[in-house]
């Protein structure tokens, strides 16, 4: 498979249902992303605790528009069975269901994305996906992190699930 990637799945095709989500969503600098979603992360987990919310999945990172050199249009969310009623910059959301194309990786965010994105690319399948003046945009793209990290602190070891929503039709 791919160089400098500890483990990676093969990238596969399938249906997801729907996932409802409590979530918080900023626009941040590339080479300032990981403080504020540690900040954000910190803050919508502190706020489902004290609803008395249950997670239904693993929390995940979603991007609505990437731009390496601009700003990058994010949202950590945690899914949920039921969802509330937001305060402040903490809403609901929906990832809808549909066919989504997607990898689980280890060992690398950068180097996971370039192997689907690669895949993808090669087989010619189409995600739903648009350019504007903000970068690159999608109806869903989001990595999903499989391993607590209050378990095991090292990110090169966790398994993450990224997946791309394909275009209908």
């Amino acid at each position: 498979m791919a160089k400098n990637v500890n483990t990676a799945t093969e990238p596969k095709i399938e249906h997801q249902p729907e996932k409802t989500y409590m979530g918080i969503r900023i626009q941040t600098p590339f080479g300032g992303m990981r403080v504020a979603i540690e900040k954000i992360q910190k803050e919508l987990e502190a706020w489902v605790k004290e609803k008395g919310l249950e997670a239904s999945e693993p929390p995940f990172l979603r991007y609505h528009c990437i731009d390496m050199k601009g700003e990058m249009d994010m949202e950590y969310g945690i899914p949920v069975k039921k969802a509330s009623e937001g305060e402040g910059r903490i809403k609901a959301g929906v990832i809808p269901a549909g066919r989504y194309v997607s990898i689980i990786y280890s060992g690398g965010g950068y180097q996971g994305n370039k192997t689907l994105v690669e895949w993808i690319k090669k087989n010619d399948i189409p995600i739903d996906r648009w350019d504007s003046e903000k970068g690159d945009n999608f109806a869903v793209r989001y990595e999903q992190y499989l391993t607590d990290p209050k378990v095991e602190h090292r990110r090169t070891k966790w398994q993450i699930l990224l997946a791309f929503k394909l275009r209908e039709g």
